[in-house]
């Protein structure tokens, strides 16, 4: 597919005014809340819990047969009360695919719309209260705008470490050597990058024990749309280009690879398949955008197959 001739107009999700974006009918779904107090049930842990041990030291994959797939914590943001924040049109597009995909590999979602950041902060903390022995893993993802170093609530910036920090293993110890998957949709900078177009060159046994210790901060994988320092892309009617191919990716790849293998599958889409369509503005025409994994894994992820019924 030639994304250059695809309808919408791409613009960079960031925070910047001088941006032109045209203002295409999205068409919205009403069925999301900005904070539920009780989202997470009444399924919370105490403190006293001790980490059981859900995996052989060695296995080389994590244990993804628990009777949960686990939570999937969708904030989307698409207006802002900030004054040079623009509507992120095409967003809920992403949420839509998002919520379907996750749904199909097993995880129990739930979306919270344009949140202020104490709301988004109340909603993380109780999903690491929240029980989580009987469930394979974790999955967030945030839909924003954002910088260097930042991402953007509704209402002011805040540092993505607080989407992880309460989920460290001393901290969510019903997480503890689970994997803790977040994946991050917004600029991270205001670089462009124009791409290098490339040419053809012609050239002629297991270890059993009882328990292990494990680092406090292991078992995350956060991946941001971009690389530090740039533009990430949405198209005003598609969608974002990292969401987009990590959804294609993931209904047709979920069950066959693991995630890491699946991840390099995106990064290839995105790098291969996408480039801004902004004729009318010939620094922002014809750029290209590359994700970036960051990986603390101790294992390999790969998705069961979800039981029907």
């Amino acid at each position: 597919m030639e994304e250059s001739k695809r309808k919408g107009k791409d613009i960079p999700d960031n925070n910047h005014e001088g941006e032109k974006e045209n203002n295409v009918e999205n068409g919205h779904d009403n069925d999301q809340s900005d904070a539920l107090p009780d989202a997470f049930g009444t399924k919370l842990i105490s403190n006293n819990v001790v980490a059981c041990m859900p995996a052989e030291k060695y296995a080389t994959h994590y244990n993804m047969n628990h009777k949960n797939r686990g939570l999937a914590l969708i904030f989307n943001h698409e207006v802002f009360d900030i004054h040079n924040l623009k509507p992120r049109t095409g967003t809920d597009q992403d949420r839509k695919n998002l919520e379907d995909v996750l749904r199909k590999l097993g995880f129990e979602v739930i979306v919270f719309q344009d949140l202020r950041y104490h709301d988004i902060e109340r909603q993380i903390k109780q999903a690491a209260k929240y029980d989580h022995t009987d469930s394979d893993c974790l999955c967030i993802s945030v839909l924003t705008h954002g910088d260097t170093g930042i991402l953007y609530a509704r209402d002011t910036q805040y540092k993505p470490d607080l989407l992880w920090s309460y989920f460290a293993a001393d901290r969510c110890p019903s997480l503890a050597g689970k994997p803790k998957i977040f994946f991050l949709q917004a600029c991270q900078g205001d670089k462009l990058d124009g791409g290098v177009i490339l040419s053809r060159t012609e050239t002629d046994g297991h270890l059993e024990i009882d328990s292990y210790r494990i680092p406090a901060q292991a078992d995350f994988l956060v991946v941001y749309s971009t690389v530090k320092g740039y533009y990430s892309w949405r198209n005003t009617t598609r969608g974002s280009w990292f969401i987009q191919a990590l959804c294609e990716e993931l209904r047709n790849k979920g069950f066959d690879y693991d995630l890491g293998t699946i991840l390099t599958f995106v990064s290839q889409r995105v790098a291969f398949d996408f480039e801004s369509n902004c004729p009318d503005s010939p620094t922002m025409h014809q750029q290209k955008q590359i994700p970036c994994v960051m990986s603390m894994l101790t294992r390999l992820i790969q998705f069961t197959r979800v039981k029907e019924g």
